[in-house]
This record gives C-alpha cells, sequence and structure tokens, in this order.
C-alpha cells in the first residue's frame, strides 16, 4: 500500500514506520527534525498546515500521529487533493469521561468538561479532533479509524517514563517504592501499537470505528517496579537499594512518578473490540518490559 504518515520521527511513528517499512511504500511528512530516510521512506519537510509538493498524490492510506489541536485534521484534509482511501487518526483513551470506577470500551462518553493544565489542553484537542476527523472525512467520502493507546512503552521511547526508571536502576542503583500510591494504570507494547494500525490499514471492518489499544495487565506502581526487577541482568541488581517514599515525599524531592498516583487518576479500558475485531495481540508486560530493558540498558551503560 502507498502510505502517508503524518509525523512519524518520534516514538510511535517512529517503530510505526520502521515496521510498516518491510511491507509498505512509505512518505512521511513532518517538519524534517528527525530524519527517516535511512529506513527506506521518502521523507517530504514542511508544516502540516502549508502545501508542498506531495500533497497532490493518491495514498492508499494517511496515518496521523501529530494532530493535537482543531483544525489540525480539517486543513490537512484540504491540503491532500489526491484520492485518500482511508485515514487513520492516533488519538488516546484519555479521551473518555473521567471516571475511576468505569472500566472505559469504545462506548464510553468523551470528555466534554474542562480540565486544567497541559494535559486538560491535551485532551480537549484529541476529543475535538475526533469529532473533525468524523464531519471532514464524512464531507468528503473518507472512511477512516480511530486509534486510542494507553501508556506506550518500548524501545526509543523519548517520554520519560520507562526509562527514568531503568536508569536509576543503572546508574544509581536505587529505585523508590511509593508506600502510599494507588494509582492503576496499562500499558500497550509499541510495537503491539505498531500491528494494531497495520491491521486497520484497508480494513472495511475498521470503517468509521474507534479502538482501545491496552493490554490486559492492570498495573501498579509496586507490580511495575517488580516486573522491572525480573527484567533485569542479575549483575545490574547487585547493592540495589529501594528507597521507601511517601506519594508527597516523592514530589517534593522532585521523583519522577510519570504514571497515575492516586487511585482518582486511574483510567482503564477494555481491550476486547480490538482483539476481536482488528486481531491485535498483546506482548504480556513482563516479555515487553525484558526487550524495553535491553535497548535502554544498551543506551544507559555505553
Amino acid at each position: 500500500m502507498k502510505l502517508l504518515v503524518i509525523g512519524g520521527s518520534y516514538f510511535y511513528g517512529r517503530v510505526f514506520v520502521m515496521e510498516a517499512a518491510k511491507e509498505h511504500e512509505i512518505t512521511v511528512w513532518n517538519r524534517g527534525t528527525y530524519s527517516m530516510e535511512s529506513f527506506g521512506v521518502r521523507q517530504l519537510t514542511g508544516d502540516r498546515h502549508e502545501r508542498i509538493a506531495g500533497c497532490e498524490e493518491d495514498y492508499e492510506a494517511v496515518i496521523d500521529f501529530c494532530a493535537y489541536a482543531p483544525g489540525d485534521v480539517r486543513d490537512t484534509l484540504n491540503l491532500l487533493t489526491g484520492n485518500i482511501g482511508q485515514y487513520v487518526f492516533i488519538s488516546t483513551v484519555d479521551v473518555y469521561e473521567r471516571d475511576p470506577a468505569v472500566v472505559k470500551g469504545e462506548d464510553t462518553p468523551l470528555e466534554e468538561r474542562v480540565i486544567a493544565g497541559e494535559a486538560g489542553a491535551y485532551i480537549a484537542g484529541k476529543v475535538a479532533l475526533e469529532k473533525e476527523l468524523a464531519e471532514s472525512c464524512g464531507a468528503k467520502g473518507i472512511p477512516y479509524t480511530v486509534l486510542r493507546p494507553a501508556i506506550l512503552y518500548g524501545p526509543f521511547n523519548y517520554a520519560p517514563r520507562e526509562s527514568v526508571y531503568i536508569q536509576m536502576l543503572l546508574q544509581n542503583h536505587a529505585l523508590p517504592r511509593f508506600t502510599d500510591a494507588q494509582g492503576r494504570f496499562q500499558f500497550a507494547y509499541v510495537k503491539d501499537a505498531a500491528q494494531a494500525i497495520l491491521a486497520s490499514l484497508g480494513n472495511a471492518r475498521a470503517y468509521g470505528q474507534a479502538y482501545n489499544v491496552c493490554g490486559e495487565e492492570i498495573i501498579t506502581y509496586g507490580s511495575f517496579f517488580e516486573t522491572l526487577r525480573k527484567a533485569a541482568q542479575p549483575e545490574d541488581l547487585e547493592g540495589l537499594v529501594e528507597v521507601p517514599l511517601t506519594v508527597e515525599h516523592a514530589a517534593s524531592q522532585g521523583v519522577p512518578m510519570p504514571f497515575p498516583v492516586m487511585e482518582e487518576e486511574t483510567h482503564l479500558c477494555d481491550n476486547a473490540k480490538g482483539k476481536a475485531e482488528l486481531g491485535i495481540v498483546y506482548a504480556e508486560f513482563e516479555e515487553g518490559m525484558r526487550r524495553t530493558y535491553r535497548a535502554f540498558r544498551n543506551v544507559y551503560l555505553t
């Protein structure tokens, strides 16, 4: 298939391009901060709101990794004057109404309340863009698919999440133990999330549909650190110190807590629809962390 990837140089998009380039013709459209040409793809450099050479071509699918603000999808579709077979929009499970007691399926209402801060702006943008996607694609007769990943982890993750703790273990020989953290959360291994996109491409069953992308396992900080220790090589655990901290003390000391900390932040989702309709398969968290640990170990011990 001839694919246009918008963004695609950072974590999720980068891994998708690496996987998809094995069997598809890829054009990447981004600002050119990181070159992707070494993966055998064509790169178009420019702002997504400005017409560039390549906008007039036909693409069997567009995969959009970097739409965040209202207008991003609409403007891009107006610039793409060729035939578009499908538009795949990467959203987030955070678009659902905030309620820790409810496991969110794809039919759960989206969050309409105003949430303060940077995270609130991100959520509001994705909610607005999902509506914009349906309206703009509907007006042009373009099938669309929405994928809503949970917390992504794996090699090439530039966000300071699991890598923060891998670095602590390897370089500081210490890990925190949050004594009063009650948050629960779900992960998705990035290669599984990339395969979810591939499974949706040209799949008529996925047209007009949204899918949660998340593993079954419900993780806590305690189980996360236990899994991290299992992923580590035995010699890396020699002399490892566990530092008990309350959430308040950790915050005051600047100790990172990148995952939901308290129960009211818990945001769990159901993945049955994607497994049934797209055939998504998820790596067990322990296996995914082993792969992730190996990748970052090579970074932090060189």
